[in-house]
């Protein structure tokens, strides 16, 4: 059975993004629900896959990323407002049974992301 997962790279520093606060939404025509909430480890990670297997499940979801707060927590000097402050990445998942990796590579001034396995 697949799973989800996540983790966060501050290219500003050349680390993972330690510390990150993000939320995981599921998406569907009415809206998007909470799943679950999480705070990246000393790597860059979460501790735990966000969802697997029977909790992963074809469908749109939102990853929503506190990169804004994260950077302040570093001290990193930015106007207000944030260029990047909560980054959303909304992604599908349509096969269930693969495994998923969603990263964020984000500075103060932009992101990007990719499908890992």
């Amino acid at each position: 059975m697949g799973k989800l997962s996540t983790h966060v790279l501050d290219i500003t520093q050349g680390k993972p993004g330690a510390g990150v606060r993000l939320a995981l939404y599921a998406v569907n025509a009415e809206g998007r629900t909470l799943l679950t909430t999480d705070v990246t480890n000393a790597d860059g990670r979460c501790a735990t896959p966000l969802l697997a297997g029977e909790q992963l499940t074809a469908g749109k979801y939102e990853l929503v990323f506190a990169a804004g707060d994260y950077f302040a927590a570093q001290g990193v000097q930015v106007p207000e407002p944030r260029f990047v402050d909560e980054v959303t990445i909304a992604f599908g998942v349509a096969d269930a049974e693969q495994n998923y990796h969603v990263p964020l590579v984000v500075s103060p001034w932009a992101y990007s992301t990719y499908r890992g396995s």
